[in-house]
């Protein structure tokens, strides 16, 4: 073998050595998966075929069996969002990348035969581009960056698509409860109402009370219309992020009242930090910059090379063989590569200000959900501390006055009025809640993070 081909040959040895990239068993998706259940309390998985479909369908016929609580919500919603396995794909997309950076692109062969004048020339030409196998350590490592990135990145988005399906529960399940007690407000508003017509029929009440009873009554009609309107729209809302249709998104059940206040609120000892300790979206920006850093350094090193190909020439003019190399490269004569290395600093400064930005956004919203989540308790235990309480004292002392003539019936309907809407007051208190409970555990990286 002569000297160019062996060259030839060394060069593609060491391409071979230096990254002959493989895909992974389970696509990185793995790593995906356990950060997932760690933060959200839920299992997920990647449905790759047919048999991967019907084994979940399996599954959620199960589930949604019984009555869903907000874990099995979150269960479902991390199994079967459609939205989110469409993202869990870029997984696979960022594997092939790397997979591909790893490798040498194939080497070029070319084969010449000219004749003429009764002699015969041939030529051969094995190429491969050089410059690609010295950066190939280097392009490998990025794209091994970016594919830790992107399993950073979809750990995030199955962590947001379980606050999505904690919140979307919650206000399902209060909107649910809303229509209830909007129903007993109407429905006290219709026997005060039929009430007092009998009353001035029989000329015992003016037209003037008739009438605002039965405005009232007209009015309760309405919130039980526009309640039931509400409670239809976060039911939907919720049957989309499970990504239930047909009879499934119909059939399933919700639990009737939303869960009970806890003993005491749960105490973050510094919240910020935990943020930005834990948060996965601060996580991905840093290997954003990292990754964008080191393209950086790659720009430069082949700033003024773009192309350096490194061929092995053998020919042959009749009898006569001759054997040789060839290296061919671009002259820098009007691109210098400033514009590429220029696009790439400003590519990194970018990163930088998006990690600073994720960094200060992680902590201000720790700081607000953490607030929010105080003052809701603090809220919530006051309606079922104080007012509720209040309200059945009244309500036990409006019935004694009624009972002893002391009080008419319209003044006992509207105190059972003013204590539904205290109640209902109470399920929103008690939403807002169990809703801020949902983000600040988002805004601490997940809720399975422990402060």
């Amino acid at each position: 073998m002569n000297q160019a081909f062996k060259l030839a040959a060394l060069a593609a040895a060491a391409a071979l050595l230096a990254g002959c990239a493989t895909f992974s068993s389970d696509g990185g998706f793995g790593a995906v998966a356990q950060a997932s259940k760690s933060r959200s309390g839920a299992e997920t998985r990647l449905l790759r075929n047919d048999e991967d479909r019907r084994a979940l369908d399996e599954q959620l016929k199960k589930l949604l069996a019984e009555l869903v609580g907000v874990d099995a919500a979150v269960h479902v919603a991390l199994l079967n969002n459609r939205s989110l396995q469409a993202r869990y794909w870029d997984l696979g997309i960022a594997e092939a990348e790397l997979v591909q950076a790893g490798r040498m692109a194939n080497p070029g062969f070319s084969f010449k035969r000219t004749h003429g004048g009764g002699e015969v020339a041939i030529e051969r030409t094995l190429s491969m581009n050089f410059i690609q196998l010295l950066t190939l350590p280097l392009a490998s490592r990025i794209e091994k960056q970016r594919f830790e990135q992107v399993k950073l990145e979809l750990a995030g988005e199955a962590v947001s698509m379980a606050r999505q399906a904690r919140v979307a529960w919650i206000e399902a399940v209060a909107a649910q409860q809303g229509v209830e007690y909007a129903q007993q407000i109407s429905d006290a508003a219709e026997a005060s109402g039929e009430l007092a017509k009998r009353m001035q029929a029989a000329g015992n009440w003016s037209k003037y009370d008739a009438a605002r009873e039965q405005a009232f009554h007209a009015d309760a009609m309405a919130d039980v219309a526009r309640a039931r309107k509400a409670a239809t729209a976060s039911r939907e809302r919720l049957t989309r992020i499970l990504g239930l249709s047909g009879e499934q998104a119909t059939a399933y059940r919700l639990p009737a009242r939303l869960p009970e206040l806890p003993a005491g609120p749960r105490t973050v000892a510094d919240a910020e930090a935990t943020a930005l300790r834990d948060r996965l979206d601060v996580q991905a920006a840093r290997l954003s910059s990292q990754n964008t850093a080191d393209a950086l350094g790659l720009t430069r090193a082949t700033r003024f090379i773009n192309v350096l190909e490194l061929s092995g020439i053998s020919e042959r003019d009749g009898e006569r063989r001759s054997h040789g190399y060839e290296i061919s490269l671009e002259v820098p004569l009007f691109d210098w590569g400033g514009a590429r290395v220029a696009h790439a600093e400003a590519t990194y400064m970018q990163s930088l200000n998006m990690l600073a930005a994720a960094a200060t956004n992680a902590s201000s919203e720790a700081r607000e959900s953490y607030q929010d989540y105080q003052a809701s308790y603090e809220l919530a235990k006051h309606y079922r501390d104080v007012v509720i309480p209040l309200r059945q004292k009244i309500s036990e002392e409006t019935l004694l006055r009624y009972n002893g003539m002391l009080l008419s019936v319209f003044e006992l309907l509207a105190d059972a009025r003013e204590q539904a809407a205290a109640v209902n007051n109470t399920i929103t208190a008690l939403k807002e809640f169990w809703i801020a409970d949902a983000n600040l555990d988002a805004a601490l990286g997940g809720k399975g993070v422990q402060p």
